[in-house]
């Protein structure tokens, strides 16, 4: 989606409707790197103290992050996705953990119904390349590798609104893979080839029940720590 210069008054808030419409739009997705103050100035023909102010209101509801020296990033697709991020970012790990596990069992059931071939293929491919990250113990490979696998999990339900939610929640999501990889692992932890199957198979109470006994298991060791 192109940006259309802005010629009219109001110009913060238009500046502001115009880049939440680039999020929106997906054309900024979550963790993109927003253009410069200058470029947005330029495409926008705005001063740039105009673009640093919609810049900061929409950092301040949660949808950028300005990071000192590298840029602007874009933290979350909606004010409300915004919020939700603060608060788990305040929130215990167990507390994280038991918000990932609604998520992420609905997300295996739903995808056991409705995965495509292409989704599929993206749920194999991401198991691979993480079995391989652990074989060779490269940890943080391994990390993104499984944070990818259960995001494309996510995907494969195609319902937009919980993909969104997931998108939002990503860094508290891999933070927690993170803590999870740190520490030792369970054959649980490691062996996501049952869930992959049963989504494969389009099982949905087995795909359920998979994601259930991994998600319960990294939960009740959260809860041990924190007690």
């Amino acid at each position: 989606m192109p940006l259309a210069s802005t010629r009219r008054t109001g110009l913060v808030d238009q500046v502001i409707s115009q880049l939440r419409a680039q999020i929106d739009s997906g054309e900024w997705g979550i963790g993109d790197r927003i253009p410069t103050e200058s470029e947005l100035s330029d495409q926008l023909e705005v001063g740039r103290n105009t673009v640093r102010e919609a810049v900061r209101a929409l950092a301040h509801a949660g949808l950028l992050e300005i990071r000192q020296g590298a840029g602007t990033f874009v933290r979350a697709s909606s004010e409300l996705g915004g919020a939700l991020r603060r608060r788990l970012e305040r929130s215990r790990l167990r507390e994280n953990l038991e918000v990932r596990r609604a998520l992420e069992m609905e997300a295996a059931r739903l995808a056991a119904l409705r995965r495509t071939d292409e989704d599929l293929a993206e749920i194999e491919r991401a198991l691979a390349l993480r079995d391989e990250a652990w074989r060779a113990q490269d940890m943080g490979t391994f990390v993104e590798t499984d944070f990818a696998f259960h995001r494309a999990v996510v995907h494969a339900t195609h319902n937009p609104l919980l993909i969104e939610l997931y998108d939002d929640i990503a860094s508290v999501v891999y933070d927690s893979i993170a803590h999870s990889a740190n520490i030792e692992p369970t054959q649980d932890d490691l062996d996501h080839d049952r869930l992959g199957a049963a989504i494969r198979d389009g099982d949905a109470g087995r795909a359920l029940q998979e994601a259930a006994c991994y998600l319960d298991e990294l939960v009740s060791r959260a809860a041990d720590t924190e007690d």
